[in-house]
């Protein structure tokens, strides 16, 4: 370089960092019996449930659905986002990884879903890494409409309360409106009477597995 004057040069190198996240993971009764591979929901909690006892993350959702006895026939991976942080998009993707490694899972039918913070963190995750969902399902979330159009080829079924004073409705409404302006497959259902808790009736209805799973990767 000549001295004496500014010139502009670049960067770069890889960082690695160690990451522990503590998760709750239901297989179905029939997972390891027989050479099978199966459907992966990954769960992603509110606020509300952040911190380091795992069980927090069953007050709410499909794993407090399977503690109250429900059977589902995909496994079911609810990682908890520790204390005062937000759901981290590489941290969850590196936890894919791991997920897809360590059990018999068909990753053409991967889906994610979650509800508040949780709803941001479907929206952040599956905008960074499209190519690895099958539909997805956020739950009043939020999210940088501005990238939204990475998911114009993933089936989105998005949810909402009208009366919801934590996360506004415009915010899901942003996301549905640039995701319909670039051709994306999404749905919207708003419930009109309800307010932030509008995760109860979405996850109580069997309607929203149904369409999950009937949503698999073309992997030719």
């Amino acid at each position: 370089m000549i001295g004496g004057r500014q010139q502009a040069a670049e960067f770069s190198t890889r960082i690695t960092k160690q990451v522990t996240t503590q998760y709750l993971v239901y297989l179905p009764r029939e997972h390891g019996r027989r050479r099978q591979k199966w459907p992966l929901v990954l769960f992603l909690h509110g606020m509300g449930e952040r911190g380091t006892n795992v069980e927090l993350v069953k007050r709410h959702g499909p794993p407090k659905r399977v503690e109250e006895g429900e059977q589902f026939p995909f496994i079911l991976v609810s990682p908890q986002c520790p204390e005062d942080e937000y759901w981290s998009a590489e941290v969850l993707e590196a936890l894919l990884n791991e997920i897809e490694r360590r059990y018999d899972i068909d990753r053409t039918r991967v889906y994610v879903t979650g509800l508040s913070m949780g709803g941001y963190g479907t929206w952040k995750l599956a905008i960074r890494c499209p190519d690895r969902f099958a539909a997805v399902a956020p739950i009043c979330g939020w999210g940088d409409a501005s990238t939204v159009c990475a998911l114009k080829e993933v089936p989105v079924w998005t949810f909402h309360g009208k009366m919801d004073k934590v996360v506004p409705i415009e915010k899901s409404e942003a996301l549905v409106n640039a995701l319909k302006q670039c051709g994306g497959n999404v749905r919207f259902t708003v419930y009109p009477e309800a307010g932030h808790d509008s995760w109860t009736e979405t996850y109580e209805n069997p309607a929203l597995y149904e369409w999950l799973l009937e949503h698999e990767l073309d992997r030719r």
